[in-house]
């Protein structure tokens, strides 16, 4: 096993744009303190994504230490108790990595980080039509699939601390949606609903499953929606958390989010902004979804920005962002769902209650769950409370 650290590269501190600049003014101080406070946790220097100095913007690079995320390095950070000093290394270098399956082939992608918490599941592949392979985690053997799709700028491994709990009574198929985790990142591929809904019908066709349960959060909650209208009788029940379907979208996690997300989706400066996504700024945003922001974990944080370093994945994260008025629009199928419905949100929600109320009444007869104390990420906040929903709807 390699060994493991700190390793220093060189970092940009700021875009030289004049749009990023006049963004960055729209700061507020405690936001500033936030990120830089995020940063300099476990010895990593305070850093802005978007920074200015006398109303100019600074351009120059700064070496950044990022960890590796050694469990050693986690637990003196106080990131992890000493029993979990046996689970391998989230990056290993080298030929000793486990093999993983793609429709029956060798395949040789990075989950080193989701068989840190579920080291007997199988992560397989599956190509769709158009060549695009998605990356799933299937755990369980029992007779009822249960598919489970993440949210935005997130990947399967957003359910780490809810598989573990019911994987004895489904068979669990968590999936990377497209461009998303290490599913692969295909050249001018969209990713709108419709787009996103096809690859879970297509995946679901082709995997053969019936009796199927749809249970997705954020943006996966809208998409299991819609596709649960194509899929029909392989569907048993869909159980949305948290829906992704209004105005603004993750814009409104907090001021940064509003900040970073509106800059990622202008044409001009869109590209340069996910491209300079750091771990203190996605941090912030991200905490914008949970109500005790301590629930998002530092190796999770970290494995998101790895994913994100990939080639190709600015882009992808910036279409994302900004298919926002796709989930919306997608509100206009929700009418037409069959399948028996429960909806839950969390209190703290990003939606706003007129726009929960309205879904209940497009989605007739629909079940309802408000959990209390909990923001957009229920599968992080209330992964006890998520288990025993979507546990309640397993065959007797």
């Amino acid at each position: 096993m390699a060994a493991t650290g700190w390793r220093s590269r060189p970092t940009p501190i700021v875009a030289g744009s004049h749009a990023l600049d006049a963004l960055s003014a729209r700061f507020a101080e405690s936001d500033r303190k936030a990120v830089m406070l995020d940063a300099a946790r476990c010895g990593g220097p305070a850093w802005a994504a978007i920074s200015t100095v006398g109303g100019a913007t600074v351009t120059g690079t700064r070496a950044m230490r990022e960890p590796f995320d050694s469990p050693v390095d986690r637990q003196q950070c106080g990131e992890l108790p000493k029993s979990d000093l046996t689970v391998p290394t989230l990056i290993e270098v080298g030929s000793g990595r486990p093999r993983e399956k793609r429709m029956g082939m060798a395949s040789r992608p990075n989950s080193d980080y989701t068989r840190t918490w579920s080291p007997s599941g199988e992560i397989e592949y599956a190509t769709l039509s158009d060549g695009t392979r998605l990356r799933y985690l299937k755990a369980g053997s029992e007779p009822t699939a249960l598919i489970l799709l993440h949210t935005v700028r997130t990947q399967l491994d957003h359910f780490q601390l809810v598989i573990p709990k019911i994987q004895d009574a489904f068979t669990v198929y968590a999936i990377d949606l497209p461009g998303m985790g290490w599913s692969d990142i295909t050249a001018g591929a969209r990713y709108t609903e419709p787009a996103l809904r096809a690859a879970l019908v297509e995946f679901v066709t082709r995997l053969d499953l019936t009796d199927v349960i749809l249970a997705g959060e954020s943006m996966g909650a809208t998409v299991s929606l819609t596709a649960s209208l194509e899929l029909e009788d392989r569907v048993r029940r869909v159980v949305a958390f948290n829906t992704y379907d209004y105005p603004q979208g993750v814009a409104r996690a907090n001021r940064v989010a509003a900040i970073y997300v509106g800059g990622a989706r202008l044409p001009a400066i869109g590209p340069m902004v996910t491209a300079l996504e750091n771990k203190p700024v996605l941090g912030v945003v991200l905490r914008g979804g949970l109500v005790d922001g301590s629930k998002l974990p530092s190796h999770y944080l970290a494995e998101l920005r790895r994913v994100g370093r990939r080639r190709g994945y600015a882009r992808a994260a910036r279409e994302i962002y900004g298919n926002v008025e796709s989930m919306v629009a997608a509100r206009a199928l929700y009418a037409g769902v069959s399948a028996p419905v429960t909806l839950i949100y969390g209190d703290h929600d990003w939606s706003r209650p007129r726009e929960r109320d309205a879904n209940l009444t497009l989605l007739r007869d629909a079940e309802s769950i408000s959990l209390p104390n909990t923001g957009h990420f229920a599968a992080l906040e209330q992964p006890v409370r998520v288990a025993e929903i979507l546990l309640a709807h397993r065959r007797a």
